[in-house]
């Protein structure tokens, strides 16, 4: 009679701990904000469904998914990246201009680019742990600074905003193939850089659930005095967060290059906006400690459906950022509660 009743019991409690850890997943919000979005415009659009549509609503959130990413893991880790969104700019400047001033291969510009990238992200990392100011002062004045740079650059070499194209160079088919080439996969046409998303956030979650480097992060976003003291390199993961950001910002940038062989040197002003929005969406804390890569890519999926879902609903696309603000609040509230009732549970 006992072990009757026992395993009912453990099969309840068993379900009841499935349950928590489902609650205290930090993408569980983004996941319902993303159902309930897509159905709404399953009946708001007629056209959302088609796999043309859903092929072009996944390559709307690879572009801002690939630098959810690591910005997600950034602020995990506790620190913000406003200089993100033109740094992806000043990668594809570089690439773009050394290629043609130098009239060599279009590949020599693309790695000279991935070293300047990565040594601006590493130079944000360094400042931040060398002066102890807010990430938010630094990256702003990075933000500033690549700005002015950008400009600056681009009409002094080119004599105009916008660079020469470099379509005809040697070299820019094979870069194209990686960076900006279309698949088909079951008769439908996708972006390479939904494959470049999917296989960072594949690498980000490996990173952050299954590696040491991964507890630093969770540990430096919790209390960065409290991880140092048992050992935790907080100023090497910090800077290896930057120069993450930088490195996905150079894929970004070549992406952009390659996609229309030109780049107007103010492009990517407020789209490190977009990464932070796809991350909070996501699940990530603006205190830190807390988030998921998936959740990132969950929060970039919603950008993606919600800026072409008004398209295809034929509104009008100022509606858009109404919207992105209204989602950002909701998820915010949500992840909040979300939040307490985990802790609650433990």
């Amino acid at each position: 009679m006992s072990a009757q009743t026992a395993a009912p019991a453990g099969e309840h409690v068993a379900g009841r701990s499935y349950l928590r850890r489902l609650v205290g997943r930090p993408e569980l919000g983004a996941v319902v904000g993303a159902a309930a979005v897509f159905l709404f415009f399953s009946f708001a659009a007629e056209s959302f469904l088609q796999a043309s549509s859903l092929s072009t609503v996944l390559y709307a959130s690879s572009t801002i998914g690939i630098m959810a990413v690591p910005v997600a893991l950034l602020m995990i880790g506790g620190e913000f990246d406003l200089s993100a969104g033109v740094l992806v700019t000043s990668s594809a400047l570089i690439s773009s201009m050394f290629s043609y001033q130098m009239t060599a291969n279009v590949w020599v510009g693309v790695g000279v680019s991935l070293l300047v990238t990565l040594a601006i992200g590493f130079f944000n990392g360094f400042m931040l742990t060398r002066t102890k100011l807010p990430s938010f002062i630094i990256t702003l004045g990075t933000f500033l600074m690549l700005t002015g740079l950008n400009l600056g650059f681009t009409k002094l070499i080119s004599g105009t905003v916008s660079t020469k194209t470099i379509g005809d160079m040697e070299g820019f088919d094979s870069a194209k193939a990686l960076f900006a080439s279309h698949l088909t996969v079951g008769g439908v046409d996708l972006q390479v850089t939904i494959l470049w998303w999917f296989a960072l956030v594949a690498l980000a979650t490996w990173v952050l659930l299954r590696t040491r480097a991964g507890n630093w992060i969770f540990a430096v976003g919790g209390g960065a005095d409290a991880a140092r003291a048992v050992g935790v390199p907080v100023n090497r993961t910090k800077i290896g967060l930057y120069t993450a950001v930088a490195f996905c910002a150079w894929i970004s940038g070549q992406h952009l290059l390659m996609s229309y062989d030109v780049v107007q040197s103010g492009e990517g002003v407020g789209n490190e906006f977009l990464y932070i929005i796809a991350a909070v969406i996501g699940g990530c804390l603006m205190t830190g400690g807390y988030g998921s890569a998936v959740g990132s890519a969950v929060g970039a999926f919603i950008f993606g459906m919600t800026s072409k879902g008004i398209v295809y609903a034929q509104w009008n696309p100022d509606w858009f950022k109404f919207f992105l603000g209204a989602m950002l609040l909701l998820a915010t509230l949500l992840n909040a509660w979300v939040r307490k009732r985990a802790e609650a549970s433990k």
